[in-house]
């Protein structure tokens, strides 16, 4: 029975477990990847951890996320995180080199390895073939002090590409196409690798996108064999010594087979508010666009700015259009002001960005009151822009480019533009804006506004408290802590941040929390889709949240929640989701044997009503909520 790529990969750096669907294993971490949204709070556990130096092969802390400077309180945290890494072993990415993931992948990823990064776009190195992971900051705290990272076996689906996409027709309608199959929940607990013959048309910038955005499928990661195309970017690159063919075998067996034929994609759209909701662009008629934004780690390669600059050559954007281009990396940068294309684009009427994430985690650029934005990013969550009214719509280069010259959204294939092989063009390599570490002998610096994070206690075995907040389906970690220019700069400060927990959803939820001690939280299925950000955990936890009791939950927000001491309940029967409403007295009971056993009993006690809730964790996630989270649970196993 032949192996896919994940099965090569896995059985190479499983450490325990067996390697069956469902069952968890702990994998050997190779490399890490941290930026400084959620890179503070890594750093601060890793002090706690209390170890002199990083184990892993490579370490990385990017700066990429918190760039608008308006107070002390981002430079602050770049100089805790530059100097922290430096201490402990870690690489750091000065502000301005740019996005993390496109950055990690044109210099620092390896074919065959695996990636754990505290950002939930990691995966976006599974175009060249690595087993690459997002995760809450303390599990890659924990992997760059040597832990293993624990994973349930996933179920392995096939995408089997055939043909080839026509002319204006992008990647980024691969991994649209797939959403609208698949949906935002349909990948738990799953890999999407890459077959099939249309891989060979598909460069690594190609399919960087589709691993990048397969993130919003809530799969464990997507994959891509390492063959030529990826060995013709590495010696781009000048890594040639770091590049090894990775290959499924012939007759590999896969759980399930998505069959693609690129020849019938046409360019799609996700419209407001979900990245699985799918339309095809030329059936949207006349919907006028006010503003336009391509970069994101998902579309800010070379590749995607040189064809929107070609797009763009010799023409205006729209009167009515505001465009704003953020290239993904300082060497995307270069090479297009060099080589002339950012003239194009300047000449346009667009408006250039930093090498940064930008307007897609709302630092900046956020849309007019009603707005309607088109974005090359991988998400459009309501109130993620920025504006709360805004409609924001999910789109490749192509069509952003073409759309902001006739001022409405528009299917590229009306403007055809012949490219050339922008693959051919020697790339530019500069890493003088990555700083080495140094070692023990430098002093960390904290300013003022980085704050001692929270640490969770040993749960009651009966737990008797209030439901503060219920919600529906699809909450995402944007819904449950918010991240924008206003909120940023305080990721280091848990107090300040908890203020503004659930804005979005309900302003009096920490109100309501802090008068009842804490609380319970109620919500629909998909708890926590989105981002890996564990302040969606540490803020509600500062708050006295003592369970999430959901129909189910996103994977890395769970294991959040876990780290954290929170309990995370799934009900049994969805319709028990029904009997409880905002502010019932909630008691859990047998709460220590049940976190052994897997069932809780619930009881509402104000209406006299009982069930039973599920508590699914392996036996060691169960040990570290019963020990007060895992930061305590590994001081107790080393001490």
């Amino acid at each position: 029975m032949g192996k896919n790529l994940v099965n090569k990969i896995l059985e190479k750096h499983i450490v325990t477990g067996t390697p069956m669907k469902g069952e968890p294993v702990k994998i050997k971490i190779d490399r890490t990847l941290t930026q400084d949204s959620t890179g503070t709070m890594t750093y601060l556990q890793l002090e706690a951890i209390e170890i002199d130096k990083v184990k892993t092969e490579k370490s990385v802390a990017f700066v990429d996320h918190n760039m608008l400077q308006q107070g002390f309180e981002n430079a602050d945290d770049h100089k805790y995180i530059e100097t922290v890494a430096s201490k402990h072993g870690v690489y750091f990415s000065k502000p301005g080199n740019g996005i993390c993931h496109q950055v990690f992948l044109e210099r620092f990823s390896k074919p065959g390895q695996t990636l754990l990064g505290s950002d939930s776009h990691t995966p976006t190195a599974g175009g060249v073939g690595m087993f690459a992971c997002g995760a809450g900051g303390l599990d890659v705290a924990l992997a760059m002090a040597g832990e293993p990272y624990e994973i349930k076996y996933p179920e392995v689906i096939k995408v089997n590409l055939t043909g080839k996409l026509q002319d204006m027709v992008a990647s980024k309608d691969i991994i649209l196409e797939i959403l609208r199959r698949e949906t935002v929940k349909g990948g738990v607990g799953k890999v999407y690798e890459y077959g099939g013959e249309g891989v060979k048309s598909l460069s690594v910038p190609q399919r960087a996108t589709i691993t990048n955005m397969g993130a919003e499928l809530g799969a464990t990661t997507s994959i891509f064999p390492s063959d030529e195309r990826t060995m013709e970017f590495f010696e781009k690159q000048g890594r040639l010594e770091d590049f090894s063919f990775l290959q499924a075998d012939e007759d590999a067996v896969y759980d399930r087979v998505i069959d693609i034929d690129l020849s019938e994609l046409e360019p799609l759209t996700a419209k407001p508010h979900s990245p699985d909701n799918i339309e095809e662009v030329k059936n949207i008629k006349d919907l006028k666009v006010d503003q336009i934004a391509i970069g994101s780690c998902t579309n800010s390669s070379y590749e995607d700015l040189m064809k929107v600059a070609t797009i763009l050559k010799g023409k205006k954007v729209s009167p009515g259009v505001s465009l704003v281009i953020a290239p993904g990396s300082r060497q995307v940068m270069e090479m297009i002001a060099r080589n002339g294309a950012l003239g194009d684009i300047i000449s346009s009427g667009a408006r250039i960005l930093e090498n940064s994430c930008g307007p897609c985690i709302g630092m900046g650029q956020s849309p007019g009151t009603d707005s309607v934005s088109l974005r090359t990013f991988n998400r459009n969550f309501y109130g993620r822009s920025g504006t709360l009214s805004a409609q924001v719509y999910l789109v490749s280069p192509e069509t952003a480019a073409v759309s902001a010259l006739t001022g409405q959204l528009t299917d590229p294939r009306e403007h055809v533009v012949e490219f050339r092989k922008f693959d051919d063009d020697e790339f530019i390599i500069d890493d003088s804006m990555v700083i080495a570490p140094e070692g023990q002998g430098v002093e960390v610096i904290k300013g003022p506004n980085i704050k001692a994070f929270p640490i969770a206690k040993r749960p009651e075995d009966v737990i008797d408290s209030k439901v503060v907040i219920k919600v529906g389906d699809n909450i995402t970690t944007d819904h449950i802590m918010p991240s924008n220019a206003k909120l940023l700069p305080y990721r280091s400060n848990i107090p300040y941040l908890a203020e503004y927990c659930f804005n979005t959803v309900d302003e009096d939820f920490p109100r309501r929390a802090k008068e009842n001690g804490g609380g319970i939280i109620i919500a629909g299925s998909n708890y926590g889709q989105g981002s890996s950000r564990e302040h969606a955990a540490l803020a509600p936890l500062f708050l006295g949240i003592k369970a999430v009791i959901a129909k189910s939950f996103a994977r890395i927000h769970k294991s959040n929640l876990i780290n954290n001491g929170i309990l995370p309940l799934e009900f049994k029967n969805e319709e028990d989701y029904e009997k409880i409403d905002l502010e019932d007295n909630i008691v859990l009971e047998g709460v220590k044997d049940g976190l052994k056993n897997g069932e809780i009993k619930v009881r509402i006690s104000n209406k006299g009503v009982d069930f039973s809730v599920k508590c699914e964790l392996s036996e060691e996630d169960a040990k570290v909520i019963l020990d007060g989270g895992r930061l305590n649970s590994v001081k107790m196993r080393v001490g």
